[in-house]
């Protein structure tokens, strides 16, 4: 029995297709997300620069935490002992953890290169190895058929994750849902190799599974396998078709896109996954994109964009994207967004806030983050309501029309 319930109340016209916008509620040990939602990333255990109620009164409903970077620091062992990451953290709502899985990637094919989760390296194949790559960058993550070697990039020691390392790890944090351990991929693999990492993700998505069940953290703790198979259709079918047919109580849906891929990934793997289960579209937060990922069936999403590109003075508004560090905000007295609700908008002008960045005061993240996570949480939120009132088109349309423009 899964430690969630998931419910859809309702869905968006498209002759019963299975990759089709839903509003659901997903019932969690620690309190319910209403979907579709975006999750906030809080990679250390927290969103950095922000209290857990200033994450709150942003509208923001869960957490995702980085499983990696807690193993290092402070450990999982000293996170379960604070009593996990809920009592450690202060955050009493849902809380997720990936596996570490990415991590695979961004120390290992993706280190010293130009690829994100959207990547615009289009140099060629990127193969794993033990030697340093050809920009004499050295790879800290190697894989074999049964997990990863990966150094920390901190100290450098050495450390090894297999499916079952993961998971108690996971176990360790306790998180409300967890993640199965797989490989992400580069969109510009060679087709060999693409298939070559699937079947290790299947394995270990098996693997993964199997030691979740057999603990009792099964009762309280639920668990997504991840689809993976890059911008092959045919491998990208195969996976969704495969983790599917597993006992996980729901789903991801992981990998580094071509910006152009991303949509067709998503239409294949959702069209396959089984529709009374909830779908997380793992590291995407891109205003457009997220509205092609509700419109196709996902339902939480999450992503570093708003609160990183806070940091350095990006700010999201409803006629686009702005960068407070430009000269023309030196005086400018109006609200970073207008008609916008947030605590920082209602209390501090663009003109403070820049001034804030040009100094590099800590309050100029603080102030930048609340509105940024308030803006897509709130865009998020009203893709929901639109899709109860059956206006969601209505809604797609002007607010891409304006934000674009």
């Amino acid at each position: 029995m899964s430690s969630i319930e998931f419910k859809i109340h309702k869905e968006l016209p498209n002759q019963g297709s299975k990759a089709v916008g839903r509003v659901g509620t997903i019932k969690t040990p620690h309190g319910e997300i209403l979907t579709p939602a975006f999750v906030s990333v809080g990679t250390k255990g927290t969103v950095k620069s922000l209290t857990p109620e200033q994450v709150k009164d942003a509208g923001l409903q869960t957490i995702i935490c980085n499983t990696y970077h807690l193993y290092l620091e402070p450990g999982d062992t000293a996170v379960k002992k604070m009593g996990g990451l809920h009592k450690m953290m202060n955050w009493s709502g849902p809380l997720m953890t990936d596996s570490g899985g990415f991590q695979v990637f961004s120390l290992g094919v993706a280190y010293g290169k130009d690829i994100g989760k959207i990547s615009k390296n289009k140099s060629g194949e990127l193969l794993l190895s033990e030697s340093p790559d050809e920009d004499g960058k050295p790879k800290i993550a190697t894989i074999d058929p049964n997990g990863v070697m990966f150094r920390d990039h901190i100290s450098g020691s050495a450390h090894y994750f297999t499916p079952e390392k993961s998971i108690e790890i996971q176990h360790n944090l306790g998180a409300d849902i967890i993640f199965a351990f797989d490989e992400c991929t580069a969109p510009n693999e060679s087709d060999h190799y693409q298939a070559e990492a699937l079947d290790r993700t299947h394995r270990w998505a098996k693997q993964s599974l199997e030691y979740h069940k057999s603990k009792e953290n099964s009762k309280t703790q639920a668990l997504f396998g991840i689809v993976q198979g890059g911008r092959s259709e045919k491998l990208r079918k195969e996976s969704a078709e495969f983790i599917g047919s597993l006992d996980f109580d729901g789903f991801g849906i992981g990998g580094s896109f071509e910006k152009e891929d991303m949509e067709k990934a998503v239409t294949w793997v959702n069209e396959i996954l089984p529709k009374e289960k909830p779908r997380h579209l793992l590291g995407i937060g891109e205003p457009a994109d997220l509205f092609m990922a509700v419109e196709k069936g996902c339902d939480l999403f999450d992503c570093v964009g708003p609160t990183r590109i806070a940091r350095n003075g990006g700010v999201y508004t409803k006629e686009g994207r702005i960068n407070l560090l430009n000269e023309k905000y030196r005086d400018d007295s109006s609200h970073l967004d207008f008609g916008c609700e947030c605590y920082t908008c209602k209390n501090f002008s663009k003109s403070y806030i820049a001034h804030l960045h040009r100094s590099k005061e800590i309050l100029a993240y603080t102030l930048t983050s609340i509105h940024n996570l308030y803006f897509i949480s709130s865009m998020v939120s009203r893709m929901r309501q639109a899709m109860l009132d059956g206006s969601f088109e209505e809604y797609k349309k002007e607010f891409l029309e304006k934000y674009y423009a």
